[in-house]
Protein backbone atom coordinates (compact mmCIF):
# COMPACT_ATOMS: atom_id res chain seq x y z
CA UNK A 1 0.00 0.00 0.00
CA UNK A 2 1.27 3.32 -0.66
CA UNK A 3 2.17 6.25 1.50
CA UNK A 4 -0.87 8.12 0.21
CA UNK A 5 -3.08 4.61 0.65
CA UNK A 6 -2.36 3.75 4.38
CA UNK A 7 -3.40 7.34 4.97
CA UNK A 8 -6.29 7.34 3.56
CA UNK A 9 -7.04 4.31 5.97
CA UNK A 10 -6.14 5.81 8.92
CA UNK A 11 -7.94 9.16 7.90
CA UNK A 12 -11.16 6.76 7.24
CA UNK A 13 -10.89 4.78 10.57
CA UNK A 14 -10.53 8.01 12.31
CA UNK A 15 -13.44 9.57 10.73
CA UNK A 16 -15.50 6.22 11.70
CA UNK A 17 -13.93 6.10 15.42
CA UNK A 18 -14.26 9.51 16.47
CA UNK A 19 -18.04 10.04 15.22
CA UNK A 20 -18.42 8.77 18.49
CA UNK A 21 -18.18 11.28 20.56
CA UNK A 22 -15.14 12.11 22.47
CA UNK A 23 -16.51 12.58 26.04
CA UNK A 24 -19.62 10.41 25.66
CA UNK A 25 -18.71 8.07 28.81
CA UNK A 26 -18.15 11.06 30.90
CA UNK A 27 -21.35 12.41 29.68
CA UNK A 28 -23.59 9.04 30.72
CA UNK A 29 -21.25 8.82 33.98
CA UNK A 30 -23.10 12.46 34.28
CA UNK A 31 -26.94 10.87 33.44
CA UNK A 32 -26.54 12.77 29.78
CA UNK A 33 -28.56 11.39 27.35
CA UNK A 34 -29.35 14.11 25.03
CA UNK A 35 -28.30 17.50 23.71
CA UNK A 36 -30.39 19.90 25.05
CA UNK A 37 -29.10 23.25 26.35
CA UNK A 38 -29.52 22.30 30.02
CA UNK A 39 -27.80 19.01 29.67
CA UNK A 40 -24.78 20.42 26.99
CA UNK A 41 -24.22 22.89 29.85
CA UNK A 42 -24.12 20.71 32.83
CA UNK A 43 -21.69 18.43 30.46
CA UNK A 44 -19.39 21.69 30.17
CA UNK A 45 -19.65 22.48 34.00
CA UNK A 46 -18.03 19.31 34.94
CA UNK A 47 -15.48 19.19 31.88
CA UNK A 48 -14.16 22.31 33.23
CA UNK A 49 -13.68 20.85 36.51
CA UNK A 50 -12.28 17.89 35.47
CA UNK A 51 -9.81 20.29 33.18
CA UNK A 52 -9.48 23.46 35.52
CA UNK A 53 -6.57 24.37 33.97
CA UNK A 54 -7.88 24.42 30.12
CA UNK A 55 -9.12 27.54 29.77
CA UNK A 56 -5.81 29.17 31.43
CA UNK A 57 -4.31 27.84 28.31
CA UNK A 58 -6.02 30.17 25.76
CA UNK A 59 -4.49 33.35 24.69
CA UNK A 60 -5.72 36.82 24.96
CA UNK A 61 -5.55 37.03 20.75
CA UNK A 62 -9.10 34.80 20.97
CA UNK A 63 -11.23 37.83 22.10
CA UNK A 64 -9.70 39.78 19.31
CA UNK A 65 -9.37 38.01 16.66
CA UNK A 66 -9.81 34.70 14.60
CA UNK A 67 -9.66 31.11 15.94
CA UNK A 68 -9.33 27.97 14.15
CA UNK A 69 -10.24 24.54 17.00
CA UNK A 70 -8.54 21.52 15.14
CA UNK A 71 -10.51 18.27 17.30
CA UNK A 72 -14.19 19.06 18.24
CA UNK A 73 -15.02 16.22 20.67
CA UNK A 74 -18.65 17.21 22.95
CA UNK A 75 -18.03 20.97 22.00
CA UNK A 76 -17.07 22.26 25.39
CA UNK A 77 -14.27 24.26 24.46
CA UNK A 78 -15.74 25.10 21.35
CA UNK A 79 -18.31 26.79 22.67
CA UNK A 80 -16.03 28.49 24.88
CA UNK A 81 -14.33 29.53 22.19
CA UNK A 82 -16.80 30.88 19.66
CA UNK A 83 -18.34 33.17 22.95
CA UNK A 84 -15.14 34.69 22.95
CA UNK A 85 -13.75 35.01 19.51
CA UNK A 86 -15.15 37.46 16.95
CA UNK A 87 -14.62 34.64 14.28
CA UNK A 88 -14.57 31.08 15.04
CA UNK A 89 -13.51 27.80 13.27
CA UNK A 90 -13.90 24.37 13.67
CA UNK A 91 -12.50 21.10 12.11
CA UNK A 92 -12.95 17.69 12.74
CA UNK A 93 -12.76 14.62 10.83
CA UNK A 94 -15.93 12.78 11.78
CA UNK A 95 -19.56 14.17 11.36
CA UNK A 96 -20.74 13.86 14.77
CA UNK A 97 -18.70 16.65 16.65
CA UNK A 98 -18.73 18.78 13.91
CA UNK A 99 -22.73 18.54 14.15
CA UNK A 100 -23.15 19.07 17.81
CA UNK A 101 -20.70 21.99 17.53
CA UNK A 102 -22.75 22.97 14.40
CA UNK A 103 -25.67 23.24 17.23
CA UNK A 104 -24.32 25.04 19.70
CA UNK A 105 -23.15 27.89 17.44
CA UNK A 106 -26.35 28.06 16.61
CA UNK A 107 -27.83 28.77 19.89
CA UNK A 108 -25.25 30.95 20.53
CA UNK A 109 -26.73 32.92 17.47
CA UNK A 110 -24.44 32.38 14.75
CA UNK A 111 -25.85 32.03 11.78
CA UNK A 112 -23.25 30.67 9.56
CA UNK A 113 -22.35 27.49 11.37
CA UNK A 114 -22.20 25.57 8.54
CA UNK A 115 -19.57 27.27 6.85
CA UNK A 116 -17.78 28.22 10.22
CA UNK A 117 -17.46 24.06 10.84
CA UNK A 118 -16.43 21.74 8.77
CA UNK A 119 -15.31 17.88 8.07
CA UNK A 120 -11.95 17.70 6.89
CA UNK A 121 -8.16 16.61 7.63
CA UNK A 122 -5.90 18.52 10.06
CA UNK A 123 -3.28 17.47 7.70
CA UNK A 124 -5.11 19.62 4.73
CA UNK A 125 -6.51 22.07 6.98
CA UNK A 126 -9.31 23.67 4.47
CA UNK A 127 -7.92 27.21 5.21
CA UNK A 128 -5.25 29.54 3.17
CA UNK A 129 -2.02 30.53 4.37
CA UNK A 130 -2.13 33.03 7.59
CA UNK A 131 -5.59 32.79 8.14
CA UNK A 132 -5.75 32.79 11.46
CA UNK A 133 -4.77 34.70 14.85
CA UNK A 134 -5.08 31.47 17.06
CA UNK A 135 -5.43 28.03 16.63
CA UNK A 136 -5.90 25.93 19.65
CA UNK A 137 -5.87 21.90 19.24
CA UNK A 138 -6.56 19.60 22.65
CA UNK A 139 -5.50 15.87 22.32
CA UNK A 140 -6.13 15.70 18.24
CA UNK A 141 -3.00 15.92 16.35
CA UNK A 142 -1.28 12.75 18.16
CA UNK A 143 -4.27 10.89 16.46
CA UNK A 144 -3.73 11.88 12.71
CA UNK A 145 -0.82 9.80 11.82
CA UNK A 146 1.54 11.77 10.83
CA UNK A 147 2.64 14.39 13.47
CA UNK A 148 4.98 16.23 12.13
CA UNK A 149 2.53 17.22 8.99
CA UNK A 150 -0.28 18.20 11.35
CA UNK A 151 2.27 20.49 12.87
CA UNK A 152 3.22 22.14 9.79
CA UNK A 153 -0.64 22.27 8.47
CA UNK A 154 -1.04 24.60 12.07
CA UNK A 155 2.03 26.47 11.05
CA UNK A 156 0.55 27.53 6.99
CA UNK A 157 -2.69 28.74 8.81
CA UNK A 158 -1.61 30.74 11.39
CA UNK A 159 -0.73 34.30 10.91
CA UNK A 160 3.01 35.81 11.50
CA UNK A 161 2.86 36.77 15.55
CA UNK A 162 -0.25 33.95 15.65
CA UNK A 163 -0.41 31.89 18.91
CA UNK A 164 -1.43 28.07 19.07
CA UNK A 165 -2.26 26.36 21.64
CA UNK A 166 -1.76 22.45 21.07
CA UNK A 167 -2.34 19.55 23.63
CA UNK A 168 -0.33 15.67 22.92
CA UNK A 169 0.39 13.04 25.10
CA UNK A 170 2.99 12.54 27.30
CA UNK A 171 5.46 9.91 26.20
CA UNK A 172 7.39 10.12 29.97
CA UNK A 173 4.33 10.72 32.74
CA UNK A 174 3.59 8.24 35.14
CA UNK A 175 0.41 6.21 33.26
CA UNK A 176 2.64 5.68 30.04
CA UNK A 177 4.99 4.41 32.85
CA UNK A 178 2.65 2.12 35.25
CA UNK A 179 1.38 0.94 31.53
CA UNK A 180 5.11 -0.06 30.23
CA UNK A 181 5.88 -2.14 33.86
CA UNK A 182 2.54 -3.93 33.57
CA UNK A 183 3.08 -5.20 29.93
CA UNK A 184 6.96 -5.57 30.85
CA UNK A 185 6.90 -9.30 29.86
CA UNK A 186 4.30 -9.02 26.97
CA UNK A 187 5.99 -6.18 25.43
CA UNK A 188 8.91 -8.61 23.70
CA UNK A 189 5.73 -11.53 22.77
CA UNK A 190 2.68 -9.50 21.87
CA UNK A 191 4.12 -5.94 21.01
CA UNK A 192 0.89 -5.57 18.65
CA UNK A 193 -1.85 -6.70 21.26
CA UNK A 194 0.15 -4.36 24.38
CA UNK A 195 -0.17 -1.24 21.95
CA UNK A 196 -3.22 -1.99 21.23
CA UNK A 197 -4.15 -1.76 24.62
CA UNK A 198 -2.31 1.10 25.54
CA UNK A 199 -4.35 2.95 22.70
CA UNK A 200 -7.19 1.36 24.58
CA UNK A 201 -6.56 3.10 27.59
CA UNK A 202 -6.39 6.27 26.96
CA UNK A 203 -9.51 6.47 23.86
CA UNK A 204 -11.76 4.51 23.14
CA UNK A 205 -15.31 4.12 22.34
CA UNK A 206 -18.12 2.77 24.70
CA UNK A 207 -17.99 -0.40 23.37
CA UNK A 208 -13.55 -0.69 24.11
CA UNK A 209 -12.80 -0.17 20.65
CA UNK A 210 -8.97 1.55 20.76
CA UNK A 211 -8.66 4.82 18.31
CA UNK A 212 -6.68 4.00 15.50
CA UNK A 213 -3.71 5.41 16.30
CA UNK A 214 -2.19 7.05 19.06
CA UNK A 215 1.13 8.90 19.13
CA UNK A 216 3.29 9.89 22.31
CA UNK A 217 5.92 12.78 22.36
CA UNK A 218 8.61 13.26 25.31
CA UNK A 219 9.51 17.29 26.09
CA UNK A 220 12.25 17.09 23.57
CA UNK A 221 10.36 15.55 20.83
CA UNK A 222 7.97 18.21 21.48
CA UNK A 223 10.58 21.01 21.27
CA UNK A 224 12.06 19.80 18.03
CA UNK A 225 8.18 19.14 16.14
CA UNK A 226 7.63 23.07 17.07
CA UNK A 227 10.99 24.34 16.02
CA UNK A 228 10.32 26.27 13.13
CA UNK A 229 7.73 28.65 15.20
CA UNK A 230 9.53 31.96 17.05
CA UNK A 231 8.54 30.95 20.43
CA UNK A 232 7.46 28.00 22.46
CA UNK A 233 6.99 26.69 26.01
CA UNK A 234 6.01 23.06 27.12
CA UNK A 235 4.09 22.63 30.21
CA UNK A 236 2.40 19.03 31.74
CA UNK A 237 -0.72 18.75 32.79
CA UNK A 238 -3.34 16.52 33.96
CA UNK A 239 -2.96 13.65 36.27
CA UNK A 240 -4.92 10.04 36.74
CA UNK A 241 -7.02 8.98 40.25
CA UNK A 242 -4.81 6.52 42.09
CA UNK A 243 -6.61 4.31 44.40
CA UNK A 244 -6.84 5.90 47.44
CA UNK A 245 -6.05 9.82 46.64
CA UNK A 246 -8.22 12.01 44.57
CA UNK A 247 -6.98 13.27 41.00
CA UNK A 248 -7.20 16.37 42.38
CA UNK A 249 -4.53 16.20 44.64
CA UNK A 250 -1.66 15.94 41.81
CA UNK A 251 -3.35 18.64 39.40
CA UNK A 252 -0.04 20.51 40.66
CA UNK A 253 3.16 19.81 41.42
CA UNK A 254 3.32 16.21 40.10
CA UNK A 255 1.12 16.92 37.09
CA UNK A 256 4.19 19.29 36.13
CA UNK A 257 6.82 16.33 36.86
CA UNK A 258 5.10 13.27 35.19
CA UNK A 259 1.34 14.81 34.17
CA UNK A 260 -0.47 12.58 31.40
CA UNK A 261 -0.33 16.08 28.99
CA UNK A 262 1.68 18.68 27.02
CA UNK A 263 0.70 21.17 26.43
CA UNK A 264 2.22 23.18 24.27
CA UNK A 265 2.34 27.54 23.58
CA UNK A 266 4.09 28.61 19.96
CA UNK A 267 3.50 31.95 18.61
CA UNK A 268 4.78 31.69 14.54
Amino acid sequence: MTTTGVQDQIDGENAFFWDELCGSKFALELGITDRSADSLGRFDEAYFRFYPYLLSYLPESVARGSVLEIGLGYGSLSQALASRSPSYFGLDIAPGPVAIVRERLERLGIVDADRRVVQGSALEIPHPDAAFDCVVSIGCLHHTGDLPGAVGEVRRVLKPGGTAVVMLYNRYSLRRAILTVAHARAMFSRKTTVEREVRRVYDRTLAGEPAPVVEFVGMRQARRLFSDFTSLSVRRENFDDLKLLSRSRFLGAPARLLGVDLYVTVVR
